[in-house]
């Protein structure tokens, strides 16, 4: 039996929440709220009721599921007092803008005994499946570097996510779930030290881009980069490993392998430069190395509903983990102290 679901928030992400319910095979919307007038009259012109407020929606018995998607500030508020209702709860991400403000969040869910999740979304971008899958794989070996970025040239939206008191800024929109998606790679690694560099070329209250750095205490590393002034963009993805190398220019496209098959080579024919010739950064040919590309997993994003309503009804476990989010929680702090300090951070995985 269908789920039934009402928003708070009918901003553009409660919006999208709203549009992907409508056409679920496991849940029902019933109904949103939004404190302002013109998104309520829009929710009304797409057919959808509207409540008389948050509070309307959380005595409303015909709610099984609320999903919180409001600003970053408000949602501690609001997610207690959906628990505290009795109702199961979705919180957009970043869940809140601490560990602290987290933690009261995690024990109000056991207390309550509803399920309590965090939308991590980008989960199911293919761009990372497709990392994963060939990093689960070990196709090409242990990592040694990933690199993650996302560039764009527009800077901040000129909404909340400008300000500060909200929970503004790149690392909290964008590095919350890039740094989610490394953590998925690197889940039984320790963290060993998190180093991070803000940028504000377009916004001097909240960081506009970042450039981030996780070492774990097995010697990989992991780099996120997120700008919002790159008018040329880096690679989505680069992938080095003990075998070979990986390489999504964007994620619209496929994965591109470079697999080794031999380290030597019998003889290297030197490259010509402008100021010399080099053996060292001669390409390799098809002795050596093996070159392909890796068809894009298949991904439904569907499917974060369909676990959510499995876990309710307790015949599954919920795929978003609240130790997972509070991880991302905690590099994220470390990221905003080491950039705050300009040092690297030593990161403490059992804090």
């Amino acid at each position: 039996m269908k789920k039934n679901v009402a928003v708070i928030g009918y901003g553009g992400q409660g919006a999208w929440h709203c549009t992907q319910i409508l056409k679920s095979d496991v849940v029902n919307l019933v109904g949103i709220y939004d404190i302002r007038e013109i998104r309520r009259s829009a929710a009304k012109d797409n057919g959808i009721f509207v409540y008389e407020s948050n509070d309307a929606i959380l005595k409303d018995s015909n709610v099984d599921i609320v999903v919180i998607a409001i600003p970053n500030d408000d949602h501690l508020e609001w997610v207690i007092k959906a628990l505290e209702a009795g109702k199961n709860v979705i919180c957009e991400k970043p869940v809140e803008m601490s560990v602290e403000a987290l933690d009261k969040m995690i024990n109000t869910a056991n207390k309550s005994g509803k399920l309590f999740s965090v939308h991590q979304n980008r989960r199911w971008d293919v761009d990372f499946l497709a990392m994963k899958q060939l990093s689960d794989s070990g196709e090409i070996g242990k990592i040694i570097n990933i690199e993650s970025r996302v560039h764009g040239s527009r800077g901040i939206p000129s909404d909340w996510r400008c300000e500060k008191a909200h929970g503004g800024g790149m690392i909290l929109d964008w590095g919350v779930h890039l740094i989610d998606q490394l953590l998925q790679i690197f889940k039984t690694e320790e963290i060993d030290t998190v180093y991070c560099e803000c940028t504000h070329i377009t916004n001097k209250e909240v960081d506009d881009g970042f450039k981030l750095t996780m070492r774990f205490k097995t010697g990989e590393r992991a780099y996120v980069e997120v700008g919002t002034y790159n008018f040329i963009a880096l690679p989505r993805f680069y992938m080095q490993c003990e075998k070979g190398t990986a390489l999504i220019t964007d994620w619209r496209e496929k994965a591109k392998v470079a697999k080794m098959k031999a380290w030597n080579e019998k003889e290297v024919l030197p490259v010509q430069t402008a100021a010399g010739i080099t053996k060292t950064m001669a390409p390799r040919d098809e002795l050596t190395l093996d070159e392909y590309e890796i068809e894009r997993p298949v991904s439904d994003v569907h499917d974060y509903y369909r676990n959510f309503v499995k876990a309710v009804d307790g015949d599954e476990e919920s795929l978003i983990k609240l130790s997972e989010v509070r991880r991302v929680m905690k590099v994220m702090e470390a990221a905003f102290l080491s950039d705050e300090t300009a040092t690297v951070v030593k990161f403490d995985e059992a804090k």
